[in-house]
């Protein structure tokens, strides 16, 4: 039986998987949960992205730890979602690893971690330096760091020899809407990255989410474009068409930049002259 191009533009669509350690996604769009209205806001947002990974603020949202008060799990459980901690709000290496640890508890063990050591409460860049340092402590106990970086080429390739299973370079800063600032930077990052290099922050439209796959990015993570939207659902629906088609453009192969024009049409071979 003949198979049509649209199946094996499909069948494509299902082999374009990445990893984490052992664990193999489809979605290439990560979400987090802070920011909604209400947890029926959150769930039906992160249904329409079609993210498989949500991340969740350890210190500021209940996962069980407050029995009197609803718990993120009841609508977004841990069977049919991979949920990655993060240790937002962390200015110290020390501390970023007593939440990790807090994290560990919390979800029975599991040992995956956005890890996040915020540098300046201004632009919310990251302390590179107590990056690393969190980083190798989190990684000789077994961690799996994904490590929230500055889009800084070097800086990025530490964290990854340190151990991290995937770096997340900042487009702009965390919740600015700005769009990726340093197209040379990420694309770089990419260029050398043996693990999955994830954008994390900065990201304000469907467009920027699409860039930053088009630069060859494995995935892109956010918050704030898809919560602060007038209409987060709909957005997180947006931003789930936008990360697959710059997938698609990416793996197709874009053509090159000109300084000058290209007739499309051959200037040769025509049936009659005029």
């Amino acid at each position: 039986m003949s198979v049509s191009i649209a199946d094996e533009l499909q069948q494509a669509k299902i082999d374009d998987c990445w990893r984490i350690g052992e664990r193999t996604f489809r979605s290439r769009l990560l979400v987090g949960t802070g920011k909604y209205s209400d947890l029926n806001q959150t769930r039906s947002a992160v249904e329409a992205s079609g993210a498989q990974i949500v991340t969740v603020a350890v210190r500021r949202t209940n996962l069980g730890q407050n029995q009197n008060e609803p718990s993120l799990l009841e609508v977004l459980p841990p069977d049919r979602y991979t949920i990655l901690p993060n240790t937002a709000g962390c200015h110290t290496a020390a501390e970023a690893v007593r939440t990790a640890h807090l994290a560990r508890e919390l979800l029975d063990g599991g040992g995956l971690i956005k890890l996040e050591v915020i540098g300046d409460d201004k632009t919310l860049y990251p302390d590179m330096m107590a990056t690393l340092e969190a980083t190798e402590m989190l990684v000789a106990e077994n961690f799996e760091v994904m490590a929230y970086v500055s889009d800084d080429p070097v800086m990025a390739r530490r964290a990854e020899a340190l151990g991290c299973v995937a770096v997340m370079p900042l487009a702009a800063p965390i919740g600015s809407g700005l769009g990726i600032q340093n197209r040379y930077n990420i694309g770089e990052i990419v260029a050398y990255a043996k693990v999955p290099v994830l954008v994390d922050a900065g990201v304000g439209t469907a467009s920027d989410a699409a860039m930053a796959m088009e630069l060859g990015c494995d995935g892109v993570l956010m918050n704030t474009a898809i919560a602060g939207a007038r209409d987060p659902v709909r957005m997180a629906h947006a931003m789930r068409k936008a990360v697959a088609g710059g997938r698609d453009a990416y793996l197709a192969g874009r053509i090159p930049r000109k300084r000058y024009a290209s007739a499309s049409s051959p200037e040769n071979g025509v049936f009659f002259d005029v």
